[in-house]
């Protein structure tokens, strides 16, 4: 309630880009919940440099690792960007870039892109067959992003105020004078 009631002068702050190219983060603080040991897992899409769409939600499995836990959400940000780009599509704005999809695990990274590793994870088999199938169609391409820089933390985790305020601005949220109670 605290956190709620010091932010609601933050908005999100929406610029004109004309760049059509998707890009996202996926991140999951694994096996956070006290309760059921179930991984929260975040994604944010951006269209050009302005963010589109996040979710940040308890996953509804026990992720056996944090490799399973951080495939399960990079499946979740790609879902959610084959559906904005069926949608430009049918806006007639096809994006003409591959999609990138930034995730700070290394195992997730490789595992999305090196079947090798998919013997040894047979329980995210349709998820490992979504993003594979994405990946040989090149629409998308998932990189390496390191914990510091992975804009999704925020959607995920705790953070202490410097983080939070270093997040928002990558995220284009800023303090402003018009609240919801002024506009109402």
């Amino acid at each position: 309630m605290c956190y709620l009631q010091a932010t609601t002068s933050y908005c999100l702050h929406i610029t004109r880009d004309s760049s059509l190219s998707l890009h996202g983060f996926t991140n999951v603080d694994w096996a956070s919940s006290i309760d059921d040991h179930k991984s929260t897992s975040g994604f944010l899409v951006y269209l050009g440099s302005t963010p589109i769409s996040r979710k940040s939600e308890k996953q509804r499995i026990v992720a056996r690792s944090s490799i399973e836990a951080k495939y399960k959400a990079l499946t979740d940000g790609t879902a959610k960007i084959l559906w904005i780009c069926t949608l430009l599509s049918e806006l007639q704005l096809p994006s003409s870039f591959i999609t990138t999809l930034w995730c700070d695990n290394l195992g997730a990274t490789f595992l999305s892109v090196n079947p090798v590793f998919y013997t040894y994870t047979k329980h995210v088999e349709i998820d490992y067959h979504l993003v594979c199938d994405r990946l040989a169609k090149h629409e998308i391409q998932v990189r390496f992003i390191s914990s510091k820089d992975q804009l999704t933390d925020v959607l995920t985790k705790s953070l202490p105020p410097a983080s939070f305020a270093f997040f928002g601005s990558k995220l284009q949220v800023e303090s402003s004078p018009l609240t919801w109670r002024g506009i109402l």
